[in-house]
């Protein structure tokens, strides 16, 4: 035979040389778990080595990671009932939780980018990302809701908007209302293709933002996020938020959706972001628990294969022991 593919395996040193893609602590981005209080931290049992913490906690976290190489985090709530109701305006509050974490990330560790998370799910009464009118999920007014969100996140000094609400045109009204504010310089990373997925559950038990199964009210997000069945859709979803103004777009649950990244990279030439959501990573921790997988190289397979088809970013629970690992 005068071609043998295995002449480029020979060994790890001829293997590395012709390695096609490559996973580094630059790829990564550390969703983070916030609530009130001082010196608090929560596991969450459905993810472990995941937690809840207070501010002061998640400040301290953010340092150790930055030192491993953790340069992003995705910031989400978790509110308090008695701050929940049907507008979200806790969402939009100069005081609130999410406006003083990003105050207190940025002064701390300033080379830190921020992104914090633009959805009215955490402080809605019903768990929905969006206002309910007529027991429907009203687009419009949810879409003023979010811009006044996404105003409050900038003016606390977040680098990155990360609306994940999936409602049509926020985008477009998100950048229009940060470049009226002189927000020229921030960035929004659009949830384009966020599917209704399944995958979604410990996260949700995570921040008690579950949709509630209420009369006339959906208890599912179905009517907003994306149809798992659907490609060409997402398709359609990403060349729209592109045209908005959307500086990165995220493709969202992450595994089960390869497919989707691998056809959005062939036509656009922003930054892609994938998300292993919470119940991918749940999964890989359970086997990996009782034996069934090595936790460290389901880790850098599974993410690896998110660079593979096309990714350029990737929002993990799993990035600080992934750090560690890529350090070592």
């Amino acid at each position: 035979m005068i071609s043998r593919n295995r002449r480029l395996r020979t060994n790890d040193s001829i293997r590395s040389l012709v390695r096609e893609t490559s996973l580094t602590t630059n790829d990564l981005v550390l969703p983070m778990f916030v609530m009130e209080g001082d010196n608090k931290k929560e596991a969450i049992s459905s993810m472990p080595g995941v937690f809840r913490q207070s501010l002061d906690l998640t400040v301290q976290t953010v340092k150790e990671n930055y030192d491993l190489g953790i340069k992003a985090v995705n910031l989400y709530m978790k509110v308090s009932d008695n701050l929940k109701d049907n507008t979200g305006k806790e969402a939009w509050n100069p005081n609130g939780l999410m406006q003083n974490t990003i105050k207190a990330i940025k002064d701390a560790v300033p080379g830190v980018v921020v992104m914090p998370d633009v959805a009215l799910d955490p402080y809605s009464i019903y768990g929905h990302d969006g206002i309910i009118k007529n027991g429907k999920i009203d687009n419009d007014s949810t879409v003023e809701a979010l811009v006044k969100m996404g105003i409050s996140h900038a003016e606390a000094g977040a680098d990155i908007l990360a609306p994940s609400d999936m409602m049509d045109g926020r985008v477009i009204a998100m950048r229009e209302g940060l470049e009226e504010n002189g927000f020229t310089d921030v960035g929004i990373l659009s949830y384009a293709a966020k599917y209704a997925s399944a995958f979604y559950g410990p996260f949700r038990s995570a921040l008690d933002s579950a949709p509630v199964d209420a009369q006339e009210i959906p208890a599912d997000k179905k009517t907003y996020q994306m149809d798992f069945h659907n490609s060409r859709e997402a398709i359609d979803e990403a060349l729209r938020d592109v045209e908005e103004g959307a500086d990165i777009i995220m493709i969202k649950p992450g595994m089960p959706y390869l497919d989707i990244v691998s056809k959005i990279r062939e036509l656009i030439t922003q930054p892609i972001a994938v998300y292993q959501v919470s119940g991918e990573y749940a999964m890989l921790k359970a086997a990996a628990q009782n034996g069934w997988l090595d936790n460290d190289k389901v880790l850098i397979e599974s993410l690896t294969s998110f660079k593979r088809a096309g990714a350029d970013m990737i929002f993990t629970y799993a990035a600080p022991e992934v750090a560690k690992l890529l350090n070592q």
